[in-house]
């Protein structure tokens, strides 16, 4: 006949041949405790505490946080207004040259077959942009104009005058857009935004102080209406002296038209889709709550 076991009998035993916790009994975890190292007893225990030779560290009077040795401190020397009002959330745009641009593509970083972005500048090691100390893109430069010379389709954050004609004159388009810290980290480093398995999130709008700039049809801003870039194109093209190629008819014009949407931040990739990279796959949403969120 078989004896049925006690559910928790072993524990119940081994508690009852247990002595009684008091106050009596209790002690620290074996290893726990360290004997405290003695200071201050002369030769028996150092002369000196562990705080070293004279000085405000050894004496303990060290200054407040903010005073500079008595010069003028930085937030009494840097004045509140003027000049310097809003320093520090003053957005940077890193230069990138045409002569540097073309040193890219002859090296096979830059590839000129595909419409190119901060993505492909920065894994291109064109640029290095960190969204952390206020850099909100690239400013292309007309530096390196006479020599430039490929057909390319390219997205930067601000251009000059002179950088636009040199690309158009070769028949190439250029869009000046906005992306907002967050997009612009995901835009920069997008593998290990991939890998972290989260929704591409949609793309700001500029700020009031800048939707001047970006829906300006002389500055190729993403905001402008597409006719009045047209004709923004054709004065250019006067006003410079060269003729402005037919992109129509020519053969890269399916790459030369493509576009991202306002609140696009990827080429080819919308606002809202998940993508696997462990599993290859694409994940989108079919909820109308998340359509309508990342779409409007």
């Amino acid at each position: 006949m078989s004896l049925t076991k006690k559910t928790g009998g072993k524990a119940l035993d081994i508690l009852q041949n247990l002595p009684r916790i008091t106050l009596a009994n209790l002690r620290p975890e074996p290893g726990s405790k360290h004997a405290e190292k003695k200071r201050g007893r002369g030769q028996h225990g150092g002369n000196r505490s562990g705080r070293g030779h004279k000085g405000e560290r050894q004496r303990g009077n060290r200054p407040r946080l903010g005073f500079e040795g008595g010069q003028t401190p930085f937030y009494l020397a840097i004045p509140k207004y003027g000049y310097n009002e809003g320093h520090s959330r003053r957005p940077q745009y890193h230069p990138l040259s045409l002569k540097k641009l073309q040193y890219l593509i002859d090296l096979g970083r830059v590839d000129p077959t595909q419409p190119i972005d901060l993505t492909q500048l920065v894994n291109g090691r064109g640029v290095t942009i960190q969204p952390l100390k206020r850099d909100y893109g690239v400013q292309l430069v007309d530096e390196g104009a006479g020599i430039f010379a490929a057909k390319i389709n390219i997205e930067v954050q601000r251009a000059s005058e002179g950088a636009i004609a040199a690309i158009e004159r070769n028949g190439g388009i250029i869009t000046t857009s906005f992306y907002d810290p967050i997009s612009l980290d995901v835009l920069c480093k997008p593998v290990p935004f991939f890998q972290r398995g989260q929704p591409i999130p949609k793309r700001l709008l500029p700020g009031e102080d800048l939707v001047p700039y970006y829906a300006d049809a002389a500055n190729r801003g993403y905001l402008a209406d597409p006719e009045s870039i047209q004709q923004a194109r054709l004065a250019l093209a006067q006003k410079y002296g060269y003729v402005l190629p037919d992109i129509s008819k020519d053969e890269l014009y399916h790459m030369l038209s493509m576009r991202k949407d306002v609140r696009q931040i990827f080429f080819g990739l919308s606002p809202g889709w998940v993508v696997n990279m462990a599993e290859k796959k694409i994940l989108k949403p079919t909820d109308d709550k998340l359509l309508r969120y990342y779409h409007f």
